[in-house]
């Protein structure tokens, strides 16, 4: 399937969470089986940079490569930063038991290729294979689902909230599925990250609040 093409969405009338967000200094945390989700601060900058040091991590991002300093993560940290916490909803990924950040993630793109709102994370390399990408989509889908929604009309190619891995990470999907997500499509792309750009293909995951908790 083609790359979205914006020429031919759709305008659809829909509900989305209604801006400005909670500021980090009241946005609440959530406590799960292992993790907690908690609002980001400046001082979480250094754990930030070790996650966005490793090539393994920042090869699944649109950059493709690593942060060359600490400066660099500053940069990256201060567009969830107060003024703009208003128009973003991430979270540090903790482990409940030490408080160590593993992870970050949430939403800042309200569109993306395909006119819905993202989700995307990242946890650093040591705590890959245990569960947490899982663990953390379900408790901030649940989250999301609950902030409070206006109705607004957006251009879409379909009604979904997408998340959208690369085709080499396997282990990826699997953990979309376990947290709700259903395959929607995949469409091809070029990689351009390599000397010589290849055609991957990128599936793309939607997720149904009200279809979710319908299941449970």
């Amino acid at each position: 399937m083609a790359e979205p093409d914006p020429k031919t969405f759709v305008t659809v009338r829909t509900t989305l969470p209604r801006k400005p967000y909670a500021t980090n200094d009241i946005r609440p945390s959530l406590t799960t089986e292992r993790l907690i989700l908690r609002a980001l601060t400046p001082d979480d900058a250094e754990q930030l940079h070790v996650i966005r040091t490793q090539p393994e991590v920042m090869i699944w991002t649109s950059r493709g490569t690593v942060d060359k300093d600490l400066a660099e993560t500053r940069d990256t940290l201060a567009a969830f930063m107060p003024p703009k916490d208003e128009t973003s909803f991430n979270f540090a990924i903790c482990l409940r038991e030490t408080g160590e950040m593993v992870g970050i993630g949430g939403h800042h793109n309200r569109m993306s290729s395909f006119g819905w709102p993202e989700v995307g994370y990242m946890f650093h390399k040591e705590a890959w294979g245990r569960g947490y990408g899982t663990e953390f989509l379900r408790a901030f889908v649940g989250m999301y689902a609950a902030l409070p929604r206006e109705e607004v009309e957006i251009r879409i190619d379909e009604r979904t909230v997408v998340k959208a891995p690369a085709d080499q990470q396997f282990e990826e999907l699997g953990v979309m599925k376990k947290a709700g997500f259903e395959h929607l499509l995949t469409w091809l792309a070029t990689d351009s990250r390599y000397e010589q750009p290849k055609e991957i293909q990128l599936p793309v995951y939607r997720y149904f609040p009200g279809r979710t908790a319908a299941a449970q």
